[in-house]
């Protein structure tokens, strides 16, 4: 039973969570699937189980407090009643994005507990370095790390694999050429894929997630589509699922992300090139556009820093900035909301 756990992930310090937290007892479970009406799906020593979530999921006061795939959560001892799930174990990484835009906060949890980010970025398609630097700070920004695949390795010729790969190696994460086709450099992945380790496919839609899951489970389990005649891919998966790899480890697929904004600043990571550079700087809020003595600018104009990346960290560094004012702002409402309502009733209103 101990070593079915282990390959899920399970570990001493959730067995020491799972004690301080049910002292009472009850069995550990890994949400492998999340359903509509309440439901999940959780991989555990004996095998699936379904479950229901409590009713405290139903409003809870932070989104963030919801199971999402990968989380590890407690049911009761089998015989007392329907499972239920009320204790979900604290996380060890969470990959948490803001998935309301530019002018809202919308935390979202894509996967809990992930080691290992693999960012598929087809050959044959679209591969915004923008959006690769926001695809690995989400990463960073949740614990996890970041690994690049450069997907469909066969479908393009050698001189244009060998520019992608120097292009993607401007990023600062390891770099990967793959063929779920043919397998090839599926051999180079293997680290990330043992036993207890957990790895998700993030990517947009084409990318060929689902064929490349397929190829690593050693069975078509995931549906897959052609991409579309204007290039862009079919969202095939439609949901997020925790799978078992052969290779001992587990796979999170996940669907086709259009935005990939990260909630926490990874841009230490992310970027850590550029910000080594900016700390140099004469002042030490520089914006990195027309500052004298900056040093970012200097880098840019001798070819030691890309000028694209420098947009992508400026870009990510002002959405950081805005993203705290908004959080700063509700917390200033919240504080005078409680202020407020310790007030007797009717002392706020004004008379004429």
């Amino acid at each position: 039973m101990t070593d079915a756990l282990h390959a899920l992930g399970w570990d001493d310090r959730l067995a020491a969570s799972l004690a301080a937290a049910c002292p009472q007892g009850g069995a550990p479970g890994r949400v492998a699937r999340v359903d509509r009406g309440g439901w999940l799906t959780l991989e555990t020593a004996t095998g699936d189980v379904r479950a229901r979530l409590h009713p405290r999921f139903r409003r809870p006061s932070d989104p963030l407090e919801v199971p999402t795939v990968g989380d590890w959560v407690v049911v009761p001892p089998r015989g007392v009643g329907e499972p239920i799930v009320e204790t979900v174990l604290p996380r060890r990484t969470a990959l948490v994005r803001n998935a309301g835009g530019d002018e809202r906060d919308v935390r979202q949890v894509l996967a809990a507990n992930v080691d290992t980010v693999l960012v598929a970025l087809p050959l044959d398609g679209d591969r915004n370095p923008r959006r690769t630097d926001r695809f690995c700070n989400l990463a960073w920004s949740g614990g996890a790390r970041p690994a690049l695949l450069l997907t469909k390795a066969d479908t393009v010729p050698v001189e244009e694999v060998r520019a992608a790969v120097a292009e993607a190696s401007q990023h600062g994460a390891p770099v990967h050429t793959v063929s779920a086709r043919d397998g090839a450099g599926l051999a180079a992945l293997e680290p990330y894929l043992g036993p207890g380790q957990t790895v998700v496919l993030l990517g947009v839609s084409g990318a060929g997630k689902s064929t490349l899951a397929n190829r690593l489970l050693g069975q078509d389990v995931l549906d897959t589509a052609a991409v579309r005649r204007d290039g862009k891919g079919r969202h095939k998966t439609t949901h997020r699922a925790l799978l078992r790899l052969p290779t001992g480890g587990v796979l999170i697929d996940t669907p086709g992300l259009r935005s990939v904004a990260a909630w926490d600043d990874g841009a230490e990571d992310a970027f850590g090139d550029v910000e080594r550079v900016a700390a140099t700087c004469h002042f030490s809020d520089c914006t990195h556009e027309r500052e004298p003595g900056c040093a970012v600018q200097e880098a840019v104009a001798t070819g030691a820093l890309d000028p694209g990346r420098v947009d992508s960290y400026r870009t990510l560094r002002r959405e950081q900035e805005a993203l705290a004012a908004r959080r700063a702002v509700a917390e200033r409402r919240s504080r005078r909301g409680g202020r407020g309502a310790r007030r007797p009733p009717g002392s706020g209103v004004r008379g004429r």
